[in-house]
């Protein structure tokens, strides 16, 4: 006679985010062209279930300079999860969002500008 199967154990669990390969293509991109430019010099992506991420760094030891996170929406207003919500941010501070991974990319394409105080 078999054992005691439990549900729990088999039911599904929660599917990760992660970025689409025309998504990542992009990503990698902008990452090429600006480590060719000597501003940024290692990567990392995460992924769960309810954020995919990849962060940016000048040095690998160091906090990430930037982040862009694809966010999942759920099926709210009849999106689904793979139609996230995209957020760059810069440590504590969010610098853009959006519904397009090219609308928040475009935050890089701004020139510099100095700020005194």
């Amino acid at each position: 006679m078999p054992g005691v199967v439990r549900l729990s154990d088999h039911r599904r669990r929660a599917p990760y985010l992660h970025f689409t390969r025309p998504e990542l293509n992009r990503l990698l991109g902008l990452y090429a062209s600006r480590v060719s430019k000597g501003e940024w010099r290692d990567y990392a992506i995460g992924m769960g279930s309810e954020a995919a991420t990849f962060a940016v760094f000048r040095h690998s030891q160091e906090q990430p300079l930037f982040v862009i996170s694809k966010l999942a929406l759920g099926k709210k207003g009849g999106k689904s999860a793979k139609h996230g919500q995209y957020v760059v941010s810069n440590r504590q501070h969010k610098l853009c969002q959006s519904h397009t991974l090219d609308d928040v990319l475009a935050v890089f394409d701004r020139p510099l500008r100095v700020v005194t105080g």
